[in-house]
């Protein structure tokens, strides 16, 4: 049996399956989420699709390696500050992402620890951006919950003469450090729970476990730091009220 995942009808029936059964279930429990588990699905086939007849042609040369890299950076800008708020400025959001992504994904490569080459740099930088986005939506999404619904905890701090940024801050922190519990728990878990993508990519490639450990340990250890520095930002972003605050 060959160690690979081969698209045919019947991962195509098994894929079919997992988007009208996820969908489905959604909808009959009322989540609200049904549809967008569809479109997702829709969405992430279509995509992957796109992404797969272009890479061969994007791994040959550095410059178009570069730009896709720079297209994956902007997308989790713009989905991120979509996911914060509205209006232009909350595109302030986004720069949480890349104050994550791109020095962390700087130092792996400067360091040769990840191979200089288009093969190993694009899975790890949307590996780390996708981590930067994740975390960047939901601490700012948190902080603003925790804003609109403890606004008066804020107005309490400012009275005992914290500044708006320290009384915002005192109330946020907690709730945004929330975003940050995924990573833990795979990180913490790891080998023990799951056995993460990058483990397992690596393996199925034909490399040997200690090497699949190696990598699969470098993009956990190098997702907590992302994230860390984009929770940080995007909090202090909206403590300084550079995101617009929601309306009470």
């Amino acid at each position: 049996m060959e160690a690979t995942i081969t698209p045919n009808l019947r991962y195509a029936a098994v894929l079919l399956i997992l988007a009208a059964g996820a969908a489905a279930l959604a909808a009959a429990a009322r989540l609200g989420v049904g549809r967008q588990v569809v479109t997702a699905s829709l969405r992430a086939t279509a995509q992957l699709a796109a992404v797969s007849a272009v890479i061969v042609v994007v791994l040959r040369s550095w410059g178009l390696t570069a730009a896709f890299v720079a297209l994956m950076l902007l997308v989790a800008v713009v989905t991120s500050a979509r996911r914060v708020g509205r209006g232009h400025r909350t595109l302030l959001a986004g720069t949480a992402v890349a104050a994550g992504a791109v020095p962390i994904v700087a130092l792996l490569l400067a360091s040769g620890v990840v191979p200089r080459t288009p093969i190993a740099v694009v899975p790890v930088a949307g590996i780390l951006i996708g981590g930067a986005m994740t975390a960047t939506s939901l601490a700012g999404r948190r902080a603003m919950d925790t804003l609109r619904g403890r606004y008066g905890e804020v107005e309490a701090a400012l009275a005992l003469g914290l500044t708006d940024r320290d009384a915002v801050l005192l109330v946020c922190r907690p709730s945004a450090a929330d975003a940050l519990l995924p990573a833990l728990d795979q990180t913490r878990t790891v080998g023990l729970v799951t056995l993460p993508g990058a483990f397992v990519g690596v393996l199925l490639g034909g490399a040997s476990p200690i090497q699949a450990g190696a990598a699969q340990l470098l993009v956990l250890v190098g997702l907590l730091a992302v994230e860390v520095i984009a929770v940080v930002v995007v909090v202090e972003l909206v403590a300084r009220k550079l995101i617009p605050w929601p309306t009470r």
